[in-house]
């Protein structure tokens, strides 16, 4: 009798333990990404979308360019040099996707996953009691004996460049992020603590609170882009000011000489008056 409870509570606790791993398994079958970037008419930006139930619920556009370091021997075969690879996100990579109502993320692969590029958002709220949401990591994972960009690595193999306590794209809640100047982040990779750059530009992104399919919400400018174009409306504000300015200082001194040549004496216009005087 003891044996037969024992043996009803093992498999209890099995059924509970299956139908957890199916119901993640339904989650996961019910986010799938795609990639649009064949949409884009700028050849370098890509377009990434994780769906979840058939909606929309993380969206990504943006041109990536890595500079990688990696070293190469040098000419004597004995002392190391270090070299730079130069690569772009392609149109063509795969993603996977998963959303939340406080932490999503997305991984972008491609080249039969020599490389991965992995960004995790999460939203939070400030002192304030503000919502805000931004990209608290960035991992970027390459493959050195992928030959297409190293050339002649020394020791090839797989390194993984990570961000460290970052805070970037912050973004009020329910915004997208929106950006057309470059925005630099610098990873520690695995490979002897070296320093890979991912460059984003021409950015837009939303990772929480989509309302529409397909659709970005409100935007929010980066600071770069209000700067310039605060820089380039300035000087029409300023030439608008001035032209007003001469204007009114024109308009004034007709209005001076007017009111003078009514309030000055007429002289008679009769020349032969001016006999009498």
């Amino acid at each position: 009798m003891e044996r037969l409870r024992f043996s009803t509570l093992d498999s209890a606790g099995l059924l509970l333990r299956l139908f957890g791993i199916l119901a993640r398994l339904t989650v996961m079958a019910e986010q799938e990404g795609e990639n649009l970037s064949g949409l884009s008419t700028n050849p370098d930006k890509d377009i990434f979308v994780v769906r979840e139930n058939g909606t929309t619920c993380l969206m990504v556009e943006f041109a990536v360019r890595f500079t990688v370091p990696f070293d190469v021997l040098a000419i004597n075969g004995i002392d190391l040099i270090t070299e730079n690879a130069y690569l772009s996100l392609p149109r063509g990579a795969d993603i996977e996707g998963k959303c939340g109502s406080q932490d999503a993320d997305i991984h972008i692969s491609w080249k039969d996953k020599a490389y991965t590029l992995r960004i995790n958002f999460v939203k939070e709220t400030r002192d304030k009691g503000d919502e805000v949401w931004k990209i608290s990591k960035l991992q970027f994972v390459y493959d050195t004996s992928e030959k297409t960009h190293f050339i002649n690595p020394y020791n090839p193999g797989k390194h993984t460049a990570s961000s460290h306590g970052l805070s970037a794209l912050v973004t009020p809640a329910g915004h997208s992020y929106v950006c057309e100047a470059k925005q630099t982040l610098t990873l520690i990779s695995s490979d002897h603590q070296k320093g890979v750059t991912v460059a984003m530009s021409d950015i837009q992104i939303q990772p929480f609170d989509i309302n529409s399919d397909f659709m970005f919400s409100e935007a929010y400018k980066c600071i770069t882009d209000q700067r310039e174009q605060l820089e380039e409306t300035l000087p029409l504000i300023l030439g608008f000011i001035l032209g007003l300015i001469i204007v009114i200082t024109l308009s004034v001194y007709h209005f001076h000489l007017k009111l003078t040549a009514v309030t000055q004496p007429q002289l008679p216009r009769d020349r032969s008056m001016y006999k009498n005087m």
